[in-house]
């Protein structure tokens, strides 16, 4: 009960209180995305820049921690793709929309913040790590599997560039890169420049999480149950398991094992929302995963929790 007191309840206390903001119009839908646009576009970049730029690449980018992680991610999108297809009779590409609500985990709204809580700020270098190349290998997977079906397997060229076009455009992944640059040449950053750039960190979390909150109170829980049941049962369950299986293999240390256990244990996050919007395929289902899971996740998160070391 105190993990659950003290960790996860008071992230998702402030995600009610976006969402209640905006569901009794305290708070504007256009305030909500404006935030959210914040946080996503400067904020978190910032976050993200000043991890990375201060990571041990050497003890962190390992190739246990990333498998650990994204062979479950890998076979989360792939059974979800397939149950979608195969059992609920989605068409192509809406089973690649939903098989991407069990790709893209909510790792640095809902991961980052979670685990800070819970361990402190210097266990979240292993999520940096794991974030640092998140978007570039979710949304390489996606789009290239979307691009396929759409193109009945060719269009090579324009999959990718669509690839390219949507890893490049992305505010998260530049503030990444940048850090990798003032991390591998030890490139020295004036003091106001670091101190600015603080500022902004300390604004990202909370402001995120506030805003995340907005943005779930426009989604309506509508219908197809079966596919958004499953997509909670694979992120919320499933993934978490067959990750803490494999880091167990591969043997990475504890405060790895933490780390990749919890960030596999999120909800899906609003990208999933995104890219199923981007195409225009299985919206509903996106949203309704993202709400429902995103609320079962309190209890979920609290269980993984108490199973850690």
């Amino acid at each position: 009960m105190g993990a659950l007191l003290e960790v996860i309840l008071p992230v998702f206390l402030v995600i009610g209180a976006g969402y209640i903001a905006v569901k009794r119009d305290l708070f504007s839908n256009e305030g909500a995305d404006a935030l959210m646009k914040f946080t996503q576009s400067f904020a978190i970049p910032c976050l993200l820049f000043r991890g990375i730029a201060e990571l041990e690449l050497g003890a962190y980018f390992e190739p246990r921690l990333l498998a650990s992680y994204y062979l479950p991610a890998i076979a989360g999108f792939t059974l979800g793709t397939l149950g979608a297809r195969l059992i609920f009779g989605r068409p192509w590409e809406d089973s690649i929309a939903i098989g991407f609500c069990c790709l893209f985990s909510n790792a640095v709204l809902l991961g980052l913040p979670i685990t800070e809580r819970a361990y402190g700020e210097g266990a979240l270098s292993p999520n940096y790590a794991i974030i640092a190349v998140n978007a570039p290998i979710c949304y390489g997977i996606g789009i290239t599997a979307m691009e396929v079906v759409r193109n009945k397997g060719g269009g090579l060229w324009h999959t990718a560039k669509a690839v390219w076009r949507a890893i490049t455009h992305n505010a998260l992944i530049i503030g990444i890169a940048l850090g990798f640059v003032v991390n591998i040449t030890s490139l020295p950053l004036p003091g106001v420049l670091t101190d600015a750039i603080d500022l902004m960190i300390r604004a990202a979390l909370p402001a995120a999480i506030f805003g995340l909150g907005g943005v779930l109170a426009r989604y309506k829980l509508e219908g197809d149950t079966g596919p958004v049941i499953m997509v909670c049962a694979l992120m919320l369950v499933v993934q978490p398991s067959l990750t803490w299986l494999v880091a167990g293999v591969t043997g990475v240390g504890t405060g790895a094992f933490r780390s990749v256990v919890l960030t596999s244990a999120m909800a899906p996050g609003v990208n999933a929302y995104v890219f199923a919007n981007m195409y225009g395929v299985g919206k509903r289902v996106a949203a309704s995963a993202v709400l429902i899971s995103t609320a079962l996740s309190v209890l979920t998160l609290w269980v993984w929790l108490a199973l850690l070391p």
